[in-house]
Formats: structure tokens, C-alpha cells, sequence
């Protein structure tokens, strides 16, 4: 073996270094890295062999087991996050609250997810009420849902679909690991950390206000309370979950 080959072999990051270089990375990025962002972290004299980026991952998972935070797979790659126990404290470094989202949005949301592709019209039908266009674009600023296609009937209406960030806005890997249906008794399950709209004062003492009310003037209402906290959210770097 040369002097030069053996000054490669040392240039080659592994063991705990690379173990650290992955954590800082992760802690840095603020968002989902994949295996093929993480190695190209290398240069080439210094890229860790086959196999090494992850089995350092997993040893930092398992060196987080007793730590605040945990190393977290979802769609997009892999991110280091607040453990859920620990959110009730972490959480009042910000005086505002988290956002709220309405039952209809929930609903909608929950149609896209389990039945996509979906139209507009196939969502309507089974709700049983108009779609908001607010809440459609609201889950698309969000990056939640995407145009997938056009249906080929009369009209071309477009078929939604979720996409990553949906994921890994809950955690998951892939729409598998989304709870099956008979495991949601109703739509407060389906996601805990995501508050339903409460009645207002007058609309509870006025039960014909409340049955009365459209998805338009729920939604109107709750996007305009929503996108005012996620403009402070932005400034302050409300969300716990991810450090």
C-alpha cells in the first residue's frame, strides 16, 4: 500500500466523527434530510463507505433514547425533533398558540389522504357540503396536497393527492403507516396535536347559527386566525417538533 493510498484512507470520515457530522447537519438543516443530501455532505476522499452513513444514523438514534430529542425517519429523510413527551414545556418559549385547524379542513384533508386520487367534486359528494376554496388553498400553501391529475370526464376536474411534506408533517413515512380507518373513532383521533375549531359564545347559545353556517364562513374565519399566528410562527420558530 502507498504513502498516498494511505493518506486517502485516513481522509475517510467514520465512527464517531461521522456520527457527530450527521447530528450537526440534522441539527443545522431545520428540516428532513435524505441519505443522498447527508452523503453529499463528503468529498469524495473523505465519502464513508457503503453503508457507514447508516449505520452512523442509527447509533444516534439509539444514543437519543434517553436524551430530549430523537433522531425521526419520514417521507423526505431524516430529522432530529423535540420528543412529543417534552412539547409541554418546550412549547412556552412562545407565547402564542398553536393553530387551529377546522373540522371541514380535518375532514378534507382526511378524504385526500385515504381515497386519493380525489376530486373536488368526489370530496363534496361524500361530505355532503361544498369545498371550500379556502381550505383547497390553504392545504396547497401548506404543501399537504398537490394536483395529480385531471379525471377524464367532462370538464377535467383535477385529482388531489398528499404529498411529502404532509408526511413528514405527521410523522410518517409513507401512506402505510397512516391508521387504518377502523382505527379513527372520529377526526379529533386523527391527529392529537391538531386542535378542532371551537364554537364561538354566540353561535353555541344560537344552535341555528352554528347549523346554518357554511364551510366558506368557518373556513374564512379560521384561515385568517390561522395565517396571522403562522406569520408570528415564522418569526419566532414556533414549531417544537423540530429543532
Amino acid at each position: 500500500m502507498t504513502e498516498q493510498d494511505d493518506m486517502t484512507i485516513d481522509q475517510i470520515i467514520q465512527g464517531e466523527q461521522l456520527q457527530n457530522i450527521l447530528e450537526a447537519a440534522l441539527l443545522a438543516a431545520g428540516q428532513p434530510l435524505s441519505p443522498a443530501q447527508l452523503a453529499a455532505l463528503f468529498s469524495d476522499d473523505e465519502r464513508p463507505p457503503k453503508g457507514e452513513i447508516s449505520r452512523a444514523l442509527e447509533q444516534l438514534r439509539v444514543d437519543c433514547s434517553n436524551r430530549g430529542i430523537e433522531l425521526k425517519k419520514v417521507a423526505s429523510g431524516y430529522r432530529l425533533q423535540v420528543k412529543q413527551e417534552y412539547n409541554e414545556w418546550v412549547s412556552r418559549l412562545w407565547k402564542e398558540r398553536p393553530p387551529r385547524y377546522s373540522r371541514a379542513l380535518l375532514e378534507t384533508i382526511a378524504l385526500i389522504a385515504y381515497r386519493q386520487p380525489i376530486t373536488r367534486g368526489e370530496i363534496e359528494s361524500v361530505r355532503g357540503v361544498s369545498v371550500s376554496t379556502n381550505i383547497i388553498r390553504t392545504l396547497q400553501e401548506r404543501e399537504w396536497i398537490r394536483v395529480v391529475g385531471h379525471r377524464d370526464v367532462p370538464g377535467k376536474p383535477a385529482l388531489f393527492g398528499t404529498t411529502n411534506t404532509f408526511l413528514d408533517s405527521f410523522d410518517l413515512q409513507n401512506l402505510d403507516d397512516l391508521p387504518t380507518l377502523a382505527e379513527i373513532r372520529d377526526m379529533e383521533n386523527l391527529e392529537p396535536e391538531l386542535q378542532l375549531e371551537a364554537p364561538a359564545p354566540d353561535a353555541a347559545a344560537d344552535g341555528l347559527e352554528e347549523d346554518t353556517e357554511t364551510d366558506d364562513d368557518e373556513t374564512d374565519r379560521d384561515v385568517e386566525e390561522d395565517e396571522t399566528k403562522e406569520g408570528e410562527a415564522k418569526d419566532t420558530g414556533s414549531d417544537t417538533g423540530q429543532l
